[in-house]
């Protein structure tokens, strides 16, 4: 898996927090398993970064703004982009299968096709100035709530109700004209003027002629759902005509994150960030204090993540993000003040094989790779920290730690132990010494006391053949050091350490 791009700043480094988890959420939608999607979404987000740097840096070079999206859907059009790579290069097989079906039809031309004809909203968005696009992106399709997108994009709280619907007057108006612009069939365009009409007015009627029209031309039924300001539609028309395959269940997705964070009461870090509303400030991460901003995104979308959906894990992209059997890949984020748990150092999960099923103590078949679960910061069951293990020849079980990616003040790592033992349920836990904080988990529940974290089980992983292998995934922090913790043990008894 390639590393992601190093930030340039402090800023950048700040800006990679808010967009990752997005990314990850719809790699996660676009994929087979957990270790497929990090791998799509780690090459789609440095695929997007170095597109949008290039970018700006040709804006500085000839002083001419060149149009293109907002941060955020810059980076889930680059998983789509990845993903078709994936699909002719022969790496199709780690693709959802509906995806694939999708790739190689006429619906996937369109948003690589001639740009009079993509996708209206696709068109509008990027035709606005980039601020404007990022604050009805934020709002519409993440769901943040307004304060928070207003103090993450630096306006005034009070004014942001007012610009947003000035904002997305902004967006109709692109997209009526960008819909005048489409070539068009004499049929389409004898109903452009009274399609304009109809959308503009919250109390008007649809003539049954005009009903008719819209549901035989996919172009004007887009070019309506952009339109209409009023009813509820504009964020699936936003989602699924910029990020198009699976759109609707990212858009899902994001919502049920925003809701279950603040309907939990996430009330960290909102002061210095705006990525969620509360009354306690978050601790700040490292020197910069802006890699909060991961932590919040995060901890939205990690309640999702333990959320049933409503489709099946092959489904449609409708019902793709809601399945009992497949749980979204958690968010990288950031953690609570109070019960976060703080991993050392490293990122570089060992995932194990997305194809070969392993058997479980009672013989049934577990998933090897299980789909990432959402952090909790509630202690599950811990382990008894006072105790100071020792690793022994003789152990039961054998711990692997790696560093996936390290930025400064921040890092992802995994944890991957062999039991020697069946395991009805798991708790391994370790100890840090350069004061690491997790602020993130998957495929595990974790608390932090003081240096030492313990992770426990999730309900799907919680079976383990002897023999066999699990593993979790985190985000963390660090300041003036990232080594390797020591005093692994898995139910309490001490385990070796690989390498």
């Amino acid at each position: 898996m390639p590393d992601l791009p190093t930030p340039q700043d402090a800023a950048e480094a700040a800006l990679f927090s808010e967009c990752w988890d997005a990314v990850l959420s719809y790699a996660d939608l676009c994929t087979s398993g957990s270790a497929a999607a990090s791998q799509l979404a780690t090459e789609a987000f440095t695929h997007g970064i170095r597109e949008a740097r290039a970018a700006a840096e040709g804006t500085k070079s000839t002083g001419r703004r060149t149009p293109r999206l907002p941060r955020i859907p810059l980076l889930l059009t680059s998983v789509r982009t990845t993903a078709a790579a994936w699909e002719a290069h022969g790496q199709g097989h780690r693709l959802d299968p509906d995806l694939r079906l999708w790739l190689n039809s006429e619906k996937a031309d369109r948003y690589t096709g001639p740009p009079l004809h993509r996708p209206l909203a696709l068109r509008g968005l990027r035709d606005m100035q980039e601020p404007d696009a990022a604050l009805l992106w934020l709002a519409e399709v993440e769901a943040l709530p307004l304060p928070a997108v207003a103090r993450r994009l630096g306006l005034d709280p009070a004014a942001a109700a007012e610009e947003l619907a000035q904002v997305r007057a902004l967006f109709r108006d692109r997209c009526h004209r960008n819909h005048l612009d489409t070539p068009m069939d004499a049929d389409c365009r004898s109903y452009a003027r009274l399609l304009d009409a109809v959308t503009r007015s919250p109390g008007a009627e649809t003539p049954e002629d005009l009903s008719r029209h819209l549901a035989r031309c996919v172009e004007c039924a887009e070019a309506a759902a952009c339109l209409r300001l009023h009813g509820g539609g504009l964020p699936s028309a936003l989602a699924g005509g910029v990020i198009g395959w699976g759109g609707l269940a990212y858009l899902e997705r994001r919502r049920r994150a925003a809701e279950a964070g603040l309907a939990g009461g996430r009330t960290d870090a909102a002061v210095d960030t705006g990525l969620a509303e509360g009354k306690v400030a978050g601790p700040r991460i490292g020197r910069t204090g802006l890699l909060v901003a991961a932590v919040i995104v995060s901890a939205l979308a990690l309640t999702v993540s333990l959320m049933p959906f409503d489709g099946t894990g092959g489904g449609s992209a409708d019902a793709r993000g809601d399945s009992a059997d497949r749980q979204p890949v958690a968010d990288p984020g950031v953690s609570s003040p109070s019960a976060t748990t703080r991993p050392a150092g490293s990122l570089v999960s060992t995932e194990p094989s997305e194809s070969e099923p392993s058997e479980s103590a009672n013989g049934s078949e577990t998933n090897p790779d299980p789909e990432p679960q959402g952090t909790s910061t509630s202690p599950a069951h811990e382990t008894d920290d006072s105790a100071d293990p020792t690793h022994s020849a003789s152990s039961s079980c054998e711990v692997t730690y790696e560093i996936v990616n390290q930025w400064p003040d921040g890092f992802q790592a995994s944890v991957t132990v062999t039991s020697a033992k069946a395991l009805d349920s798991w708790s391994v836990a370790w100890t840090f010494h350069d004061d690491q904080r997790v602020s993130q988990m998957w495929d595990g529940t974790f608390v932090q006391n003081d240096s030492r974290v313990t992770a426990t089980a999730a309900d799907y992983n919680k079976s383990v053949a002897a023999g066999g292998t699990f593993a979790v995934g985190f985000l963390a922090s660090w300041h003036d050091g990232n080594s390797v913790p020591k005093n692994f043990t898995l139910n309490g008894e001490s385990c070796t350490s690989a390498g």
